[in-house]
């Protein structure tokens, strides 16, 4: 019953600062990644639900990298005010031994891993695939409700192949009214049209695809180059120029793009490089019977079944491969054998994509890993903050600020290195992308085990804290006698 109550107790106990940490380093990560985007979304007058959805897709990726770290600050600071305020020392007091508390935290940390498992594999990456859409979209959209007044404003189509220029002295963005407007258009060559109006209007058609400037008082002056001297003048009092295919309308393509290793849960990310890995194998295979196929005809030993037509087939595709190189082809031309220098084509192709193919299988395993390491670093912090809170009771904030960054820092500078090592090939992801969780519960495993020790006073704290943390590696300096 006791038991059950401390358990509770702890756990209340980690809630707010678990709380309040995941709030503000989401908080902090989530503007920084928005205002890295924000340049591609100004000037695209975007509506509040396309913006509101940019920020909740954007959310994801933000707590995947928020939530561990939070994990760690919520330990840090929850045992660091325990210890100040006596009440570690209050429970060994009872009986209960430092390590029986963390039994609690190991539970939520094994939760908690549980939910990142889940949240990795289900939510994540398919938050990534829909903003990654989203922000193709965007790309395409035509900012043409963004005309500023007295410059030169380039108005293109949403597939790119027209352009036209507009000016105007004054333009209200309420009543879509112009003042001054002038129009440049150089589509056809051999009529260059400028049009010149006092004033105007501006509005969409309904589908919101095409732009209609009503235009009063002007001229239009028009170049024709097919003949020397070509120009006439028109003067109007009421024009109706449409701009087709300028909207300003949002398009949301139905398809989206395919999907990135980031884009994939862990069953996709195992199937991409299983199917990567046999095509690997496959081109392995056809490499070496290319080889093979080689040396027989070389010694004369055709394949047992071969016909004359079909070596003679082989041939022609060997002169064909060769033919198609040009010459800037690395395949020395002094050979006189056409299916041995077949082969030497064949085979720089294969290395080639074999290589694309090892760098492909690499990255899903890499992305594979990254998201279970991260995933399990939740249970790894709440194993190494207890026993760093317990030797600095008196650290409060500035404990928790300079430990987990610390701690955070070496974390991710190991995973980045790993992933880095991993995509070149020089590592195994298997081996790189746990090396900082196996470190650091290797670190925790040591300072747990220097718990029962600890001080569990306020009074604890400084150089002999420290050494008796790390007394694995700071051995008791030997003092002589006088």
């Amino acid at each position: 019953m006791r038991m059950g109550v401390l358990t509770r107790y702890l756990v209340r106990a980690h809630i707010g600062p678990f709380l309040f940490a995941l709030s503000a380093i989401t908080g902090l990560i989530f503007l920084n990644a928005v205002a890295q985007r924000i340049e591609g979304l100004v000037g695209k007058g975007l509506s509040w639900s396309v913006v509101s959805e940019f920020l909740v897709l954007s959310l994801p990726h933000t707590i995947a990298l928020s939530l561990p770290m939070a994990v760690l600050v919520a330990v840090l600071y929850a045992f660091s005010d325990l210890a100040a305020s006596n009440e570690i020392t209050a429970m060994a007091a009872g009986g209960v031994r430092p390590t029986r508390v963390l039994v609690p935290l190991l539970g939520m940390g094994l939760i908690l891993t549980g939910v990142m498992l889940f949240f990795n594999d289900q939510i994540l990456p398919e938050a990534n695939h829909r903003l990654k859409n989203l922000l193709v979209d965007i790309g395409r959209k035509s900012p043409t409700f963004q005309l500023r007044e007295q410059v030169v404003n380039e108005i293109k189509t949403t597939d790119g192949l027209y352009r036209y220029f507009l000016t105007a002295s004054r333009i209200d963005p309420v009543t879509n009214e112009l003042e001054d407007v002038t129009i440049f258009d150089a589509n056809d060559p051999r009529h260059e049209r400028t049009t010149y109006a006092a004033r105007g209007t501006m509005a969409f058609n309904a589908a919101k695809t095409d732009l209609y400037l009503t235009l009063y008082d002007g001229a239009v002056n028009e170049v024709e180059s097919e003949r020397e001297g070509g120009f006439q003048r028109l003067f109007f009092q009421k024009q109706i120029v449409p701009l087709r295919g300028v909207g300003d309308e949002l398009v949301r393509q139905a398809g989206g793009t395919e999907r990135g290793d980031r884009e994939m849960g862990f069953r996709m990310l195992r199937d991409r490089a299983d199917e990567k890995r046999r095509e690997f194998a496959s081109v392995h295979e056809d490499t070496r019977e290319r080889a093979i196929e080689a040396i027989r005809i070389a010694l004369g030993h055709p394949a047992a079944g071969d016909s004359v037509g079909a070596r003679e087939s082989r041939l022609r595709r060997a002169r064909g491969q060769i033919a198609g190189l040009g010459t800037n082809s690395s395949v020395s031309l002094l050979s006189r054998d056409d299916v041995t220098q077949g082969v030497v084509v064949r085979t720089n192709t294969n290395a080639t994509r074999a290589e694309a193919l090892r760098e492909a299988v690499n990255r899903y395993e890499v992305e594979l890993h990254k998201k279970w390491a991260i995933a399990f670093a939740c249970l790894v912090f709440t194993l190494i903050g207890p026993p760093i809170a317990l030797r600095f009771p008196r650290g409060g904030v500035g404990l928790v600020i300079a430990a987990s960054t610390f701690i955070f820092s070496i974390y991710w500078v190991g995973l980045i290195g790993g992933e880095s090592l991993a995509d070149k090939g020089l590592g195994d992801p298997i081996v790189t992308m746990w090396i900082p969780n196996v470190i650091f519960t290797i670190v925790g495993i040591l300072l747990v085990r220097k718990m029962g020790g600890a001080s569990g006073t306020s009074r604890g704290g400084g150089w002999e804290s420290w050494r008796r943390s790390f007394g694995v590696l700071v051995p008791r300096a030997r003092t002589r006698a006088a």
